[in-house]
């Protein structure tokens, strides 16, 4: 069964945060910079959320909010299921379709070491079955006796 940990070291562990008392405009400003639909949030040191295109459209945008006048602190989801380097990455798939989100940070020691999206998943499963395909070809033309 394939692991959070497989994924992250296929992917890489890099995580972009902002900090809870920034505008919502200098999120956007990161997000847009690093191609990326979600930031880690933090307060100060600690891990205190997540903030997504998402949270801009139905907190701002649909609200009348400016993105210069709102926090991201205002915005972010605090609430927010994780997973783990050893949670399976059919666990991250059934977190995602039932809370219907498609990001998770992955917590180690209190802290966020790395996020995992939906389009990361589906990357990650459609190379591992591209793989598994090869090898089934390799074996049925004779490779694998």
């Amino acid at each position: 069964m394939k692991r959070v940990s497989n994924l992250i070291y296929h992917k890489g562990n890099t995580v972009t945060v902002i900090d809870a008392s920034k505008t919502v405009y200098e999120a956007l400003e990161i997000m847009s910079q690093k191609n990326i639909g979600a930031l880690v949030v933090y307060n100060q040191d600690d891990f205190v959320g997540i903030l997504t295109e998402r949270d801009y459209a139905q907190k701002v945008i649909v609200k009348g909010k400016h993105s210069n006048d709102t926090l991201v602190s205002e915005i972010m989801e605090s609430e927010y299921p994780s997973v783990k380097f050893e949670d399976s990455i059919e666990t991250c798939m059934e977190i995602m379709s039932a809370k219907h989100i498609r990001y998770l940070p992955v917590i180690a020691d209190k802290h966020v070491v790395g996020i995992v999206s939906m389009g990361d998943v589906v990357r990650y499963i459609i190379e591992d079955q591209k793989a598994t395909i090869s090898h089934l070809q390799n074996f049925i033309s004779g490779g694998g006796m």
